[in-house]
């Protein structure tokens, strides 16, 4: 399980700027001209048609794609009555998982109300401000009277997540459960544990479903739920039974499904053994389930088990929801978010899990046996066919059961709107990571007395992406790691000065390899001593999977201790270095930016093919523009016929391609431009280039470094390519992050090199 130290989340919240969401302007607000559109007095314009007519506000504002999420703070995860200032940090991160999974751009607001009417006059006021509102942290009973009222008074999509996200997501997979035992949903007997907001929401779409309401039992911490308790209210009197059961233990006897939404370890192991052949249960309290999975799974073998948990199988987790509800709720203006839209979700996320897995989502998980059955009963929350499936599902249930009021009639366009919602670039580095963690391999780290080292291993070890292998003084590591609170259980420390044994082998090899080059046994032993050619040869021998150096050296001085000992793949002539531009048109791949300093064109056909082999190693197909200060033969000199020459031997090498150049950098990037000025582009075909070849490293070091600082956009690099084996150096100085991002890469690279597949 992934452990969150205190300080770290504190600090994640704190750095500069401070919480986790920014308002950024989408209109250019440069010019005087600029700001005169934007306000006054050009902002009149659209006033006065809004006031005109009122649906015009969707047309000039970005009302359309807003969402507020409203919470009073009086039932915080498990939290419970914090108030509503110290919600904010949760629905701050409601807003980012808005945007990230359904570019759904939104406003957190947090109201000082405990009373119901208070709040829904409150809300109500926000109507015209707002397309939609996601309720969240609401206690109950509270809760449902708030969101009744509202729904009743409002005409735009509204949803309390808590009760409805995981309502849709356990009713998907309580079909493909059922369905793969062979049972009825009309005769299964359900025993419910929990009866607040989610477990009564769960149980209201259950009823839709099919289950029957004499079928049903509640427990909540008092005790079953039957017709003499006088202390709840009537959406929770609606699932009192009337069957003679008085405990746990006499309900679960013969039992087919069993839902907690309550607190751990409430269900005994023993109790599993009453219940029916090929019990289905969800265990979904959070971060411990009423019962351990490992428990279960050994207790009843014939056990379908699902939880909220993201290290076991079937995990019930809201964001294969509510992002892409929203989306489809928004996109055709919906008055509301109705039963009929919510059973249009449960349906199209448990038919998606029976759908053959794409490679991309395999991969993201490092898993090729992911398909419908006991451990798959609902799709993956990286999959990336949810946005193109939940979202049009429900956009045609709003339709066909009419509170739309926009109406969709190309549905594939509208899917091609949606993947453009989402740049590749928000996948890339999350797929990498879920496939590191399915394998992780031993990484050696030549700095491992670096505090940024040391923090990164802890993360590495946490999060299940890398088995970190610190090369360093064992005394000095722990000092560090004692003075900033790190823990590194899970980590191995070597001291290759107190190796001496392994040190003489090592020299004994590297003499072998390099006594024809300049290298004597004498200077092969006290190379020895240096951590980046010892951390190479661990790697070079077996004893680690990859590695990584560079944080505290420049990176000549780097990357050849690696060269030297594990030198360059026998499939090509050089290597070179790449960075990743993750931005939000999506991820574009910069090469070379580190290595070649002035390659000669035939050199950089070398560099072209690392890179389109790399670019396809992040499953994206490479669009490769070779730049200079030159469209086309528009300007002479040495650099552009440099690049015009590397891209007509490029062209004969990898006749399969999509290349093109010499141009200019802009003319790359803009598919208009590359239409209207240079159609007999190929790369006019395809949108533009997400590749770049840089004539120098000079120009593409610069460029890069510009993009980081002033383009809006996360760098992740420098991945270097066309090594024997996964050695990556990191930039001078980099942070944390970083670090974190190039061993993900590193763990992936040597997943692949194992698999005997093409690696970077």
């Amino acid at each position: 399980m992934l452990k969150i130290n205190k300080q770290d989340a504190l600090n994640y919240h704190s750095q500069e700027p401070a919480g986790k969401i920014e308002v950024v302007p989408t209109k250019p607000v440069s010019t005087q001209s600029d700001l005169a559109l934007a306000y006054s007095p050009g902002v009149a314009e659209p006033c006065l048609a809004i006031a005109a007519n009122p649906d015009d506000v969707y047309k000039y504002t970005a009302k359309g794609n807003l969402v507020a999420v409203i919470s009073n703070g009086t039932a915080v995860l498990g939290l419970g009555n914090i108030g509503p200032e110290a919600s904010k940090p949760v629905m701050e991160g409601k807003g980012v998982l808005f945007k990230k999974f359904a570019g759904i751009d939104c406003f957190d607001i947090e109201i000082d109300a405990t009373d119901p009417d208070e709040f829904i006059r409150i809300v109500k006021a926000l109507e015209p401000t707002f397309g939609g509102i996601n309720l969240e942290d609401i206690k109950a009973p509270e809760c449902f009277r708030i969101e009744t009222a509202l729904r009743e008074q409002m005409n735009i999509p509204l949803m309390h997540d808590d009760q409805h996200g995981t309502a849709i997501i356990t009713s998907a997979a309580l079909l493909n459960a059922l369905e793969l035992v062979g049972k009825k949903i009309d005769e299964v007997q359900l025993v419910v544990s929990g009866a607040g907001a989610a477990a009564v929401s769960c149980l209201r779409l259950y009823l839709e479903l099919g289950v029957k309401l004499e079928n049903v039992v509640v427990f909540d911490k008092d005790g079953v739920i039957n017709p003499q308790r006088t202390d709840l209210a009537d959406m929770q009197m609606r699932f009192a039974t009337q069957r003679p059961v008085t405990t746990l233990a006499e309900a679960m006897r013969g039992a087919d499904v069993f839902l907690g939404l309550s607190a751990a370890n409430v269900l005994p192991a023993e109790l599993l053994l009453t219940m029916a052949d090929n019990p289905i249960v969800f265990a979904l309290a959070n971060p411990n389930p009423e019962i351990d999975y490992d428990l279960a799974m050994a207790t009843r073998p014939d056990i379908i088990m699902a939880t909220g948990r993201s290290d076991h199988p079937n995990q019930v987790n809201n964001v294969l929801g509510f992002p892409y509800i929203f989306r489809g709720a928004l996109d055709v203006r919906a008055t509301e978010i109705n039963e009929a839209m919510k059973l249009a979700a449960v349906r199209a996320l448990a038919d998606l899990a029976k759908d053959v897995v794409p490679d991309l989502v395999n991969k993201a998980y490092g898993d090729n046996t992911l398909a419908f059955g006991r451990t798959y009963l609902i799709p993956k929350p990286l999959d990336p066919r949810l946005i193109t499936t939940v979202s049009p599902a429900v956009a045609k249930a709003a339709m066909e059961s009419g509170v739309a009021r926009r109406q969709i009639t190309d549905w594939f366009v509208y899917e091609d709107e949606l993947r453009g919602r989402l740049g590749v670039s928000q996948k890339l580095l999350n797929r990498v990571t879920s496939a590191a963690k399915s394998n992780p391999k031993r990484v050696v780290f030549a700095e491992g007395d670096n505090y940024k080292i040391l923090k990164a291993a802890q993360t590495l070890v946490d999060e299940g992406i890398a088995k970190p292998v610190l090369l360093g003084n064992r005394q000095k590591l722990e000092e560090i790691a004692r003075a900033n609170n790190l823990d590194l259980a899970g980590c191995e420390i070597i001291d290759n000065i107190q190796e001496k044994a392994t040190r003489e082998e090592f020299a004994q090899l590297l003499f072998q390899k390099r006594q024809r080059k300049g290298i004597t046994l004498y200077e092969s032993q006290r190379l020895m001593r240096e951590r980046n050619y010892y951390g190479s040869m661990m790697l070079e021998t077996g004893q680690a999977d990859a590695f990584i150096t560079g944080l505290t050296k420049d990176y000549s001085k780097s990357i050849q201790p690696a060269l030297r000992v594990i030198g360059v793949d026998e499939s090509v002539k050089r290597v070179a270095g790449m960075y990743i531009i993750q931005h939000k048109r999506g991820p574009f791949f910069f090469a070379d930016t580190t290595v070649n300093i002035d390659p000669t064109a035939e050199e950089m056909v070398d560099i072209i093919g690392l890179a389109a082999r790399t670019v396809r190693f992040f499953d994206n197909e490479p669009h490769i523009a070779v730049l200079s200060y030159s469209n086309f033969g528009s300007n002479p000199g040495p650099v552009p016929d440099k690049s015009r020459r590397a891209t007509e031997l490029a062209k004969q090498r990898y006749p399969d391609l999509i290349l093109d150049g010499e141009m200019q950098a802009n003319t790359a990037l803009n598919p208009q431009l590359l239409q209207e000025q240079y159609p007999f582009s190929e790369l006019a075909k395809y949108g533009g280039a997400n590749t770049l070849i840089f004539p120098t490293v000079l120009a593409g070091n610069i460029a890069y470094k510009v993009m980081q600082e002033l383009g809006g956009a996360e760098v992740i690099g420098p991945v270097l390519m066309g090594m024997r084996k996964p050695v990556h150096i990191l930039q001078l100085g980099a942070s944390v992050r970083e670090i974190v991002n190039i061993t993900a890469i590193a763990v992936a690279d040597a997943q692949q090199l194992a698999k005997g597949r093409q690696q970077l």
